[in-house]
């Protein structure tokens, strides 16, 4: 089933960027200065959007559509867990988001090493969303 083949692969590159951000990107930016910091944040923030805000999106609507043909619901369950990206991000990371972006980036402001820091430990809730749903379309796959 095509539908939920897709629905897997959205959630996985979903999840393996999450995780890239996580395990690879987040560690090595806390070694910057506070300048550089939240120099680096705001554009790798804004591409990362781009990229998995789409993801989670499609994920979503492809699990939807193989719970439909099939009515197992363990598609619809991942769409619901990957839709749950979006307004976790809003709720929730989006003030954060929004005191970072208000800082100014070339004045090295001290609080942007916290609010990193802090950042960086609620986007780990977001890998945690995409691995959960990754893990019930992959259980639904193996029963289709």
């Amino acid at each position: 089933m095509l539908a939920g083949q897709l629905a897997l692969i959205a959630a996985a590159l979903f999840t393996g960027a999450a995780l890239y951000v996580s395990a690879c990107e987040q560690p090595a930016r806390l070694h910057l200065e506070d300048g550089a910091l939240l120099t680096q944040w705001k554009p790798a923030y804004k591409r990362g959007t781009a990229m998995q805000a789409p993801l989670a999106l499609v994920g979503a609507l492809l699990g939807v559509i193989a719970w439909w043909q099939t009515s197992d619901w363990r598609w619809l369950a991942g769409g619901a867990v990957i839709l749950a990206n979006w307004p976790f991000t809003f709720l929730v990371i989006m003030p954060t988001n929004n005191a970072l972006r208000a800082l100014d980036r070339t004045g090295g402001d001290p609080r942007s090493r916290g609010l990193i820091e802090k950042w960086g430990h609620l986007h780990a809730a977001r890998t945690a969303l995409g691995l959960a749903a990754t893990i019930l379309f992959l259980a639904a796959s193996l029963r289709t």
